[in-house]
């Protein structure tokens, strides 16, 4: 089974999500565990990978609040295993695109659940909406 991680973040009541180019839909800031790494040492890398060098995060601020199985949203027969942290504490400088990700956004309900991926529909936005973390 896959391990994935993702990190939520919080600016104004609102959750950072990313949009691949390669996606239809916005994701968690995050990805893939490779081998060797813990969930939280995957989650700090590719925080650093998406949202690029000029992001300025500490990480000894991640905490993880979250884990399920789900189907993955690129192909629907591959099983992942989901490990979600939250940062406690407020993410500064400025998020740079890349080959990979094509925009950044601050989300919240207002904004519908169409343009997100099946792990926040289905599992973080609830969370956050429960929790008060978003609007």
């Amino acid at each position: 089974m896959l391990h994935v991680v993702g990190t939520m973040f919080f600016k104004d009541n609102k959750l950072l999500i990313d949009k691949p180019r390669k996606r239809p839909t916005y994701q968690m800031v995050g990805g893939s565990v490779e081998e060797g790494e813990t969930p939280l040492e995957a989650a700090i890398r590719e925080v650093g990978e998406e949202l690029g060098s000029k992001a300025i995060f500490d990480e000894n601020l991640f905490e993880e609040v979250m884990e399920f199985d789900e189907i993955a949203t690129s192909d629907p027969n591959k099983k992942i295993h989901f490990h979600v942290f939250k940062y406690n504490g407020a993410l500064t400088g400025e998020f740079t695109l890349s080959d990979e990700i094509g925009d950044f956004l601050w989300y919240d309900s207002s904004l519908g659940d169409d343009i997100l991926s099946n792990t926040l529909k289905n599992e973080v936005v609830p969370y956050c909406l429960k929790n008060n973390l978003i609007k």
